[in-house]
């Protein structure tokens, strides 16, 4: 299958620069995958499609301020670092912004005293940096929200670029789907007999890397850590045993659950084709460890039954996840009617929820 195959055409207004105000107010595109039928709801609405039993699964990362402004200890260069990933307590997988930042190479990162080494290079601008001590007490003052290139307008309140149930620190973006919940709204849907269940992904380097090849199935997604407690596992399987739905609240919650789903078969991430279990769903089981599930057309899904997600860039590979829930010519379709009937994009625009 084809890069080609996932484009579509998005006028650079159609881009959300700014977050709907209240969270919940924005729109709600709903697609029933089986039909292809499309409805137009407002988000608040979602609990008209969710019943007493379902569980809905989201991602409790929290987004760290990534983006780091520092200069090289030799020339006095501007170089722009992105935080991906905490490696040890004083290194980092990073991105770089600018020239000739190779290994050993020092950089200063004011208004502290706190400098850092490169200590190895990665595929393009993907480098790995020692500091001279531990940042993540001085990040707040070292860095700030790392927003997608494409929102150019000012943040305020960087909360908004959170969600409101977020708690463990260490992602480079946030997992925009959840980003449209209201506390009021989730103390509603749990009184409606909707069950919560949390889970974990730092979200790193592929929510910044655009496919390259020509053909989706030589792409190399990277690794992003991923982690669903015992706790939560119970709550998610008791509930689908019961007859309730598993609703993923954005594609990073869909990756966790996926990957529990194929090691609870015995399976491996990299390589899902290769499970000879058939089933229709696999318990999901608790886990903490990196994933480089890569869901694209073809794939077998084992743990997910409803997704919730926004819009996304064309040629991504979550575009390619959605495709593989919903269908390609389906999910393309419901894009175009988004664009005809005014849906905002990307991580501060409008909703989808596949039924």
């Amino acid at each position: 299958m084809l890069l080609s195959h996932f484009d579509y055409d998005l006028p650079e207004s159609f881009i959300a620069q700014t977050p709907a105000d209240p969270r919940d107010s924005s729109k709600l595109l709903v697609l029933h995958r089986d039909t292809g039928a499309i409805e137009h709801r407002i988000f608040r609405e979602i609990g008209d499609y969710l019943r007493a039993g379902d569980v809905l699964v989201m991602n409790n990362t929290r987004v760290i301020p990534a983006r780091l402004h520092a200069t090289k200890a030799k020339t006095g260069g501007a170089i722009e670092v992105l935080l991906l990933q905490q490696e040890t307590d004083l290194e980092w997988r990073v991105l770089v912004g600018g020239k000739r930042v190779t290994t050993g190479v020092v950089l200063n990162f004011p208004p502290t005293d706190i400098t850092g080494t490169i200590t190895a290079e990665y595929d393009g601008p993907q480098r790995q940096i020692r500091f001279s001590r531990p940042i993540n007490g001085e990040l707040t003052q070292l860095g700030e929200m790392p927003l997608p290139p494409y929102i150019r307008t000012r943040l305020i309140d960087a909360e908004r670029y959170q969600t409101v149930y977020s708690r463990d620190e260490g992602s480079a973006a946030a997992p925009t789907a959840g980003l449209h919940f209201t506390p009021e709204l989730l103390l509603a849907l749990r009184d409606q007999g909707v069950k919560l269940a949390y889970c974990t992904l730092h979200i790193g380097l592929d929510t910044f890397q655009p496919v390259k090849v020509d053909v989706i199935t030589d792409h190399k997604i990277h690794n992003e850590r991923a982690q669903l407690d015992a706790d939560n596992a119970k709550v998610i399987n008791e509930a689908k045993l019961a007859g309730g739905h598993i609703i993923a609240v954005g594609t990073t919650a869909a990756r966790t659950l996926e990957t529990a789903a194929i090691l609870s078969a015995g399976g491996d991430p990299a390589r899902p084709d290769e499970i000879k279990d058939r089933c229709a769903w696999r318990p999901v089981i608790a886990f903490d460890r990196e994933t480089n599930l890569f869901i694209y057309p073809g794939y077998e899904w084992r743990a997910v039954d409803v997704m919730l997600t926004n819009f996304h860039l064309p040629k991504s590979t979550l575009l390619m996840m959605l495709s593989s829930f919903a269908g390609r010519d389906t999910m393309l379709n419901a894009y175009e009617t988004a664009k005809a009937n005014g849906y905002r994009f990307f991580s501060f625009g409008d909703a989808m929820l596949v039924l």
